[in-house]
């Protein structure tokens, strides 16, 4: 069976690596978990760092992570839907909102339940993914920051994950000018202002984060090491986090051309006859993973001397040409993964999911 491994010893030097950069910024942040799918094992590792606020896209996790430890903050990230507001309430002391008559219905749940419920606005600043159109930020705040049961701790906004979009100087500092408009118009403060994720953390880096930046939420680049400028590993950080090994169940010497007359397979791809490969062979080897886990073009071998060929939904095939490293039935052949090629394993029950150090 294919098996994802976690190390250990490279999760701890990543975050305090982290942890260290944020400190010496004086930046709060959280750990974005929802790249675990709720695995208790793997969640445990998260807390057991040392992490103080927890975020998430699925209540059930945000309640495993209550149920491991109820001191940690926890912070819904994706707008509510109106009939889950009762279960974010419970379990998650904090939620990303964007919706006014969504915050109305927060605020008459946290009354519900003799609750306080934190809240940080979502604005919109160019990725056309969730969040208020920057000219209605003041009138949004002025309907909903004497809500009974609401806190308004923070404006955030999300980059990179829509469109494309890449963090910037200038946008971020007009979220915080946005910020410094509500405080002076009202006389409140609002602590944070949330634009940092993993593509912000480069601006950290390279001094280009504007002052009033002061929390990040942090999942992609605490797991892959990775500058999202840059498509890099930041140096002192490990990419290696997560290790897939898949077992070899066939290797046979084929041909590298399929015969018979070519239909659309099951995933709807026709394939091309490349008529220079007539009457040659190759080491063709079947792993015990498929489509079902994961998308093939999420893979990373970690063995450059072979290629993917492609995948069913169960099998995946690989090329390995005279097989120079000899591999066998039976042998584990590793991957390093992307971000959405671990969320799919990770999202798989037919993948055991291991510890190591």
């Amino acid at each position: 069976m294919a098996f994802l491994t976690l190390n250990r010893i490279k999760l701890q030097e990543n975050f305090y690596y982290l942890k260290k950069n944020f400190e010496e910024n004086d930046i709060s942040w959280g750990v974005v978990s929802k790249m675990l799918c709720g695995n208790r094992s793997f969640l445990k590792e998260l807390i057991d760092l040392g992490v103080t606020e927890i975020h998430d896209s699925r209540i059930s996790n945000l309640a495993k992570v209550k149920e491991i430890a109820s001191s940690i903050q926890t912070v819904y990230i994706k707008p509510v839907s109106k009939r889950n507001i009762p279960k974010m309430v419970k379990y998650a002391d904090v939620s990303l909102n964007s919706e006014l008559n969504t915050i109305r219905w927060i605020s008459e749940e946290a009354k519900k339940q003799s609750k306080n419920h934190k809240i940080i606005i979502m604005v919109e600043t160019g990725d056309l993914r969730e969040g208020v159109v920057g000219d209605l930020i003041v009138d949004f705040y002025e309907q909903i920051f004497e809500l009974p049961n609401i806190e308004i701790i923070g404006l955030g906004t999300n980059l990179n994950c829509l469109n494309g979009v890449m963090p910037s100087s200038d946008k971020l500092i007009q979220l915080s000018l946005y910020k410094q408009i509500i405080e002076l118009k009202f006389n409140k403060k609002i602590p944070w202002v949330s634009a940092g994720t993993s593509v912000t953390i480069p601006l950290l880096k390279t001094h280009q984060l504007p002052k009033g930046i002061n929390h990040f939420r942090v999942g992609e680049t605490l797991y892959f090491g990775v500058d999202l400028f840059e498509n890099n590993i930041i140096p002192g950080m490990h990419g290696d986090v997560f290790e897939l090994n898949a077992e070899i169940i066939e290797m046979q010497e084929k041909s590298l051309l399929s015969s018979g007359t070519l239909a659309a397979n099951p995933q709807g791809e026709v394939m091309e006859i490349d008529s220079s490969l007539y009457g040659r062979t190759s080491f063709r080897a079947i792993l015990d993973i498929g489509l079902l886990d994961i998308d093939p073009r999420y893979l990373i071998p970690k063995d450059d001397k072979f290629e993917i060929l492609g995948a069913s939904s169960d099998m995946l095939i690989l090329n390995l040409g005279r097989n120079p490293h000899e591999y066998k039935v039976g042998d584990l052949v590793k991957f390093n993964l992307k971000y959405m090629g671990a969320l799919g394993i990770m999202n798989s029950s037919y993948v055991d999911k291991v510890i190591i150090n």
